[in-house]
């Protein structure tokens, strides 16, 4: 269907939502929460390469945990009406039935730290493929501001022969997903949208104001809403390094960061934010992109890098710690027993992308100990493909530890007896700030 139908002159009925017809490409975190949505009002389909992905979500189930369940059997059944609905494929050419197609691909970094579009430029070279007169482009996937206009539209050009702005389009609208929190969900987090013209950017934000009721902010700029998602990112991270900062400078001062904390927190307005690891798909990785995009026009960040350079390095902070305590406590540190509490970015949420936790596994293995990591939530397989680090969903009984380190703050962990895990003169390092002070050697 093209919007042609919608109204004479290829002009966009802005009020004629009914007649869109989505496709979400990549249903990860952020794509299936938004198909789910979606289709309460539209038609849509839910688009993932991997063929296992869209068995599980036929079959009503996520891995992610981010699915409203209930929702996604609704929506998926047809149970809301005739009009709408949410069906899965892996087939390219089921695409070419819809007209506005949103695109949620990952966009990780390579190993120099350099942002890789590989999974946004094929999504791209796939949907310039089926690319129709008047079709409409949006993009959710984090990118350095520029991406959108300068990297993928000309791949959408190339392989659809089409024209930018004269035969489709394009918008931005970031995603703001936050993995794991059941309260601040996606309905109910402001949604920034742009369009590649004006009336482009209205269709967008009216489509997105159909399904977010926190309402949305429409950017002027496709590169003002890209450069709003970058910032987002960086400026969290740069908070997060300057306290991680700070728990290096008390740990030689032998002071607690926590107590710390809470003094200065007492004023109005200071920023409570908390050291630890900074690893996930978007504070760990995005302020690269906006680096990378600073570096090219000639400005080397100063700010951002360092604050990147002292979260990257927690993990050996924190396996170096751990370390010195055992060794203070008369252990001979090669063969010690250690147990890692979590592999997950973060507490109460199975995903396990760019976690610094691993820093700590490799750091403490090549002081030749031996070291477990339990995570009631990790899937063990992704873990194993993605890390080559085997994990356990269940602690094993019986087991005694030199070493315990709490790395993140799942609820599960507030339920164990520590003290019965332990050898003699065994060591517990709590990362969050989560156990009882009383019960642990260290913390950050």
């Amino acid at each position: 269907m093209s919007f042609s139908n919608i109204a004479p002159n290829n002009q966009f009925d802005l009020n004629g939502l009914n007649h869109v017809k989505i496709a979400i490409i990549g249903l990860g975190y952020v794509g299936l929460p938004l198909a789910i949505e979606f289709a309460k009002k539209y038609d849509v389909l839910g688009f993932d390469i991997n063929k296992k992905r869209i068995d599980e979500l036929s079959r009503g189930n996520d891995s992610t945990k981010e699915a409203d369940l209930e929702s996604l059997n609704i929506v998926t059944h047809g149970k809301q009406g005739n009009q709408t609905g949410l069906k899965f494929s892996y087939d390219v050419e089921k695409l070419s039935e819809f007209n506005v197609f949103i695109v949620t691909v990952p966009t990780p970094i390579n190993q120099f730290k350099s942002p890789d579009l590989a999974p946004l430029l094929e999504a791209s070279k796939m949907l310039g493929n089926i690319l129709k007169k008047d079709d409409v482009v949006i993009y959710e996937s984090t990118v350095y501001p520029g991406c959108t206009e300068e990297d993928c539209v000309p791949v959408l050009e190339k392989f659809s022969g089409l024209k930018y702005n004269d035969d489709f389009y394009v918008g931005y609208s970031p995603e703001r997903i936050n993995p794991g929190d059941k309260v601040n969900t996606l309905t109910s987090i402001k949604k920034v949208t742009s369009g590649s013209t004006e009336q482009i950017a209205e269709l967008v934000n009216n489509l997105y104001a159909s399904i977010i009721k926190a309402g949305t902010h429409k950017a002027p700029s496709i590169k003002v809403a890209e450069a709003s998602k970058s910032i987002e990112n960086a400026q969290r991270d740069v908070n997060i390094s300057f306290v991680n900062e700070l728990a290096l400078i008390f740990d030689k001062m032998g002071i607690d960061t926590n107590d710390v904390l809470e003094a200065a927190g007492t004023k109005w307005n200071f920023l409570k934010y908390r050291p630890g690891l900074v690893g996930g798909h978007c504070v760990g990785v995005d302020p690269y992109y906006l680096a990378h995009k600073a570096e090219s026009l000639g400005y080397h960040p100063q700010v951002i890098l360092s604050g990147r350079r002292v979260n990257d390095n927690m993990g050996l902070f924190i396996a170096g710690k751990v370390v010195k305590l055992l060794i203070n406590k008369g252990h001979k540190v090669a063969g010690c027993k250690t147990l890692i509490l979590g592999i997950t970015f973060k507490e109460n949420c199975p995903d396990t992308r760019n976690t610094k936790v691993v820093d700590i596994y490799n750091e403490l293995e090549q002081f030749g100990m031996s070291v477990t990591i339990y995570d009631p939530w990790a899937n063990i397989r992704k873990v194993k493909d993605e890390y080559g680090i085997a994990i356990l969903n269940e602690i094993k009984e019986l087991t005694l530890y030199d070493a315990i380190i709490l790395t993140v703050a799942h609820d599960e962990f507030l339920r164990l007896d520590y003290r019965n895990m332990l050898n003699k003169n065994g060591i517990i390092f709590d990362s969050k700030g989560f156990l009882d002070r009383d019960l642990v050697d260290s913390r950050l």
